[in-house]
């Protein structure tokens, strides 16, 4: 099983989740975040973005409403909720958002749906707050029907939009990635 594959993966490896090699795939491909920049990691926890971006020697702001289990000189852990206005007060700007937010499921498939499109479209809202000039934006949104919306929503911003799953994702999962680069300045 590929679940199997990566879990273990991650354990042997020292790594707090599978997810490092979703983004590992996805950086590799795509560039979203170059080493020592400054990141902002939206629902951080467990941690393995924030493993990730360490090794590449970024300064690592993570939010979540649960706790992280990382201490590092680069990582500051916010305790916020994201659908919070505290979210737009954070100090300076990154270069790149990432987020790796999903909703608690239900198993009802359209309400999963149009919860993940909620927690896109503020993972979005923060990042054209919280990004400098040109800065990149990742995050994951399950397809559904609001999937090509927030696709045409995320052009409006970025010069660069594209969707990817990466192999580390399960093959039945409907979660996609959208990568986003190039933040639009207002004219």
């Amino acid at each position: 099983m590929e679940r199997d594959f990566y879990s273990r993966k991650a354990r042997q490896e020292g790594y707090l989740a599978r997810s490092i090699y979703k983004l590992r795939q996805i950086n590799s491909k795509h560039n979203i975040i170059s080493k020592n920049s400054g990141v902002l990691d939206l629902g951080c926890s467990p941690g393995g973005w924030v493993q990730y971006c360490s090794e590449l020697g970024c300064s690592i702001t993570g939010i979540d409403i649960n706790p992280v289990k990382i201490n590092g000189r680069n990582f500051k852990f916010r305790k916020i909720d994201v659908l919070s206005d505290d979210v737009f007060s954070l100090p300076g700007k990154f270069d790149a958002v990432i987020s790796d937010m999903a909703p608690k499921t239900t198993g009802i498939k359209d309400l999963d749906r149009a919860r993940s499109y909620n927690l896109a479209l503020r993972a979005l809202e923060i990042a054209k707050n919280n990004l400098k000039p040109n800065g990149n934006f990742l995050a994951k949104v399950f397809q559904g029907d609001e999937f090509i919306k927030f696709l045409n929503e995320c052009k409006k911003y970025f010069s660069f939009v594209k969707c990817d799953k990466p192999m580390a994702s399960k093959s039945k999962s409907i979660e996609m990635y959208i990568i986003c680069k190039g933040l639009k300045t207002k004219n």
